[in-house]
């Protein structure tokens, strides 16, 4: 069994707090790019202030993320590693579907920076050679073919009527669920983003056949 000096087991623990220290750095560099790309858009905003805005040089930043598309393509990483355990627990009837549709709504509607980033770069990325137009048309093709899905399952067991249209419903959805946050971006405070989509959901699935 191989044994380790004291100053080897000093090394590995500088390194582990070095390792900590880095990541907590990387998380608030990309906290601040997530407001500033929300108040500038992604095209505007500038990664030297979003150095400052962490009491950064400039080159600090760019240790951590050599470039502006650098620092987008970890946004869009660290979203999609927090989404994807929240979405998929929902997916396993459409009922349940429907309803973690609701909850996510609810969990976003807790962080309105987030969400408002996130719409103003889906909508940059509509724009010719955008570093992130890939992203949010994988996003949003994973997205209608996962709903179709979930409601393909509900015709082959008998749930709902087998001549639905699960892509066309799937697109429903997400049309649904763009347009009341697109509402709710514009004035939070007088326009109940998650009560609309509640509302929506509890009449799909009654004219489905379903209990809401």
């Amino acid at each position: 069994m191989a044994e380790f000096s004291e100053t080897e087991t000093g090394q590995a623990e500088k390194r582990r707090r070095r390792s900590r220290k880095g990541e907590e750095r990387r998380a608030e560099i990309l906290t601040a790019a997530m407001r500033r790309f929300a108040e500038d858009g992604y095209q505007n905003a500038a990664i030297g202030d979003i150095a400052r805005d962490v009491g950064l040089s400039l080159p600090g930043l760019l240790h951590h993320f050599p470039t502006k598309v650098d620092l987008l393509l970890a946004i869009l990483a660290k979203r999609d590693l927090e989404s994807a355990d929240f979405i998929g627990h929902y997916r396993s009837d459409l009922p349940g579907l429907l309803k973690g549709m609701v909850e996510i709504f609810r969990r976003n509607a807790g962080m309105i920076e987030v969400v408002r980033a996130f719409a103003i770069l889906n909508a940059e990325s509509l724009m010719k050679d955008h570093p992130a137009k890939a992203w949010f048309l994988d996003r949003a093709t994973d997205m209608q073919n996962g709903i179709a899905a979930t409601f393909e399952r509900a015709i082959a067991d008998g749930s709902i009527d087998g001549g639905i249209d699960s892509r066309a419903m799937a697109a429903e959805l997400i049309a649904v669920m763009d347009g009341l946050q697109m509402l709710w971006l514009r004035d939070p405070d007088r326009f109940d983003m998650v009560g609309g989509l509640e509302a929506y959901v509890d009449r799909l699935l009654a004219s489905l056949g379903l209990k809401p």
